[in-house]
């Protein structure tokens, strides 16, 4: 793998896991678009190396968090050991719960028929029909639920719809944002929750595929620029939340979608 593909590939991580567009989606799409899989050696170093990516877009969530991080810990300890019940403590156990059966059910998905689905016409089904989705959804809901104030209910079933995310294209941000936004919850809130419910997966899964990564300069550059790109996204996101809606990301899915169907036609 050159460095230039090790830096696309990391800006397209970091731009993809956190907008609702599916980042495994684009990692498994664009290296075939551009014809980079017709290279065994590329093709050899790409394993693992999404993982990787998704390591750096795990320390742009853990960074632009960190407040955030040390408060839902510090208030889950003093729940257990102190029985002091906190806004925060609460929240951290609800995304420890909300990620085991999400976890599991996805892991174990995703072992026996993950491959089959890296299929470009499933991946773009999976775009344009969830883009659709994620439109209708968004356009209907209420806003009414701020992220402070989520039950375990609501937590819960986001987490478990994770699952869904062992499809390409289906996108992790994008299910877990479409079912917040079903059950009420405000735009902002939902991408807040969305991204901290999604880094212990990634924590598990980067802790599972270590021993697969090779440690060389494209490796570095491709983390490190989805490390950088994903903390400019997270600000973006929460910003163009505030006001906008996920109408635009629904459009682009769906464009996406269509553009990978006439390159299969045409090919």
């Amino acid at each position: 793998m050159t460095i230039l593909q090790a830096l696309i590939l990391g800006i397209v991580q970091g731009l993809t896991e956190l907008l609702p567009i599916s980042s495994s989606g684009h990692l498994d799409i664009l290296p075939l678009l551009f014809g980079w899989t017709n290279s065994e050696e590329f093709n050899l170093a790409f394993e693992g190396f999404d993982v990787a990516l998704h390591f750096g877009t795990l320390l742009a969530i853990g960074i632009f968090f960190f407040k955030d991080w040390i408060e839902l810990i510090k208030g889950g300890f003093k729940q257990v050991v102190k029985k002091e019940k906190t806004k925060e403590g609460q929240m951290f156990w609800y995304i420890v719960i909300a990620t085991i059966p999400g976890g599991i059910i996805g892991l174990l998905l995703d072992k026996f028929v993950g491959d089959a689905l890296k299929q470009p016409i499933i991946i773009a089904l999976a775009l344009i029909i969830m883009g659709i989705i994620l439109y209708f959804v968004d356009k209907k809901s209420k806003s009414d639920v701020k992220y402070e104030n989520m039950s375990f209910k609501q937590t819960f079933l986001i987490g478990l719809s994770q699952c869904l995310a062992f499809i390409p294209g289906v996108s992790r941000s994008g299910i877990t944002m479409t079912t917040g936004r079903a059950m009420g919850v405000e735009r902002e809130s939902v991408a807040k929750y969305s991204f901290m419910l999604s880094a212990p997966i990634v924590l598990a899964a980067t802790i599972l595929k270590i021993k697969d990564f090779v440690f060389s300069i494209p490796f570095f550059i491709g983390v490190f620029a989805s490390f950088i790109v994903g903390i400019l996204v997270i600000k973006f996101l929460l910003n163009y939340l505030k006001k906008g809606s996920f109408k635009i990301f629904a459009i682009y899915r769906v464009i996406f979608g269509i553009i990978i169907i006439a390159f299969c036609y045409i090919k």
